[in-house]
């Protein structure tokens, strides 16, 4: 089969090779019936343009490197979906690399990426130091996403999680709990920490004092929900809410309370964080904070071809918002 060239499209649709090569790198302004008569005579012929040649006469490779954490998880695959879809039609393709929610090999999944000469990285979540990251925002475009770093010298687009934890947790005090167990993320995890101060705040706020025995150890897995609420009732601690770090933890905590007998939300009240799609379906649906990963995703992607062209970045906290469901009954307070 022949090989379209610009020329052909340019005879086919009876204009200059530069008029189709402006359209096909909207490098400038093109009459409407010209740019219509050239994308038809492209359907026509079938012509498909050669990216590494495009890539090449423009310097750049056309590529995004995005570290994502640990390949599976719901909030961080729906923010992938949303860098996907922000790339669109833009010309660039996305690399991905999982981070596995360990330092060491995001270091080594960055590493690989720059090798393969990407024009620009989404970093989703991650725990690399914010100076290494301000020294990497400098030598190559990098959006950083799902994360709040101190400098202006990181781009970054997050929600605010000691706002969210807040919000969880005085919306089970409003609602007459007190007594109200948190399953924290990973330790180490920024968003846990976060999360746990809003814990903290709303409780000081309304008087309560912090127990220690209804603070429990997680890792943002179901698994960890599970093992929260059989330690609280094999210590016999007694409680009427539980706040999840995420929601993947929330679903954990729920299998848990039903094969103890416990029912959601008559006996003990949940809420979530994340509102991944399954939320909705959990019985009952669970009430949590809603981070827009999707948007998040999105913004990231046009906010880092921006950077790559030389454009200014304004780092964008978005609402993160709680979601109300059927898993947060009267506590006994109310």
């Amino acid at each position: 089969m022949k090989n379209i060239t610009i020329q052909d499209i340019a005879n086919e649709a009876s204009v200059s090779k530069a008029t189709v090569s402006r359209v096909l790198n909207n490098t400038s302004p093109v009459r409407p019936d010209k740019r219509e008569a050239i994308l038809e005579a492209i359907q026509r012929l079938g012509f498909k343009p050669n990216v590494v040649a495009r890539s090449l006469a423009k310097g750049r490779s056309m590529t995004i490197g995005v570290l994502t954490q640990n390949i599976g998880s719901p909030f961080y695959d729906t923010i992938s979906q949303g860098v996907i879809a922000g790339l669109g039609e833009t010309g660039y393709s996305p690399i991905f690399a999982d981070g596995q929610w360990q330092r060491g090999a995001e270091v080594e999944a960055i590493q690989a990426l720059i090798g393969r000469r990407v024009d620009g990285l989404v970093l989703i979540g991650g725990d690399i130091p914010a100076e290494q990251l301000e020294e990497l925002c400098r030598d190559l475009p990098t959006v950083v996403v799902a994360r709040q770093l101190p400098s202006d010298h990181h781009h970054c687009i997050f929600t605010n999680n000691v706002d969210g934890g807040y919000c969880a947790t005085r919306h089970l005090i409003e609602n007459g709990h007190r007594e109200i167990a948190i399953v924290r993320g990973i330790e180490h995890h920024p968003d846990a920490i976060d999360r746990y101060e809003g814990y903290k705040r709303a409780l000081a706020e309304a008087g309560i004092e912090l127990d220690p025995r209804l603070v429990l150890p997680g890792d943002f897995s179901a698994e960890s929900g599970v093992s929260a609420i059989d330690d609280l009732s094999e210590r016999g601690r007694t409680f009427t809410a539980v706040f999840a770090a995420n929601d993947t933890t929330a679903f954990g905590v729920r299998l848990a309370l039903y094969r103890r007998g416990l029912r959601v939300p008559e006996d003990v009240s949940i809420v979530g964080f994340d509102d991944q799609a399954e939320a909705a379906f959990m019985a009952p649906p669970l009430t949590t904070v809603r981070q827009p990963g999707r948007e998040m995703g999105a913004l990231a992607s046009g906010s880092l071809l921006e950077l790559i062209d030389g454009k200014p970045f304004e780092s964008r906290p978005l609402l993160a918002e709680l979601i109300e469901r059927e898993s947060v009954g009267r506590g006994p307070g109310a």
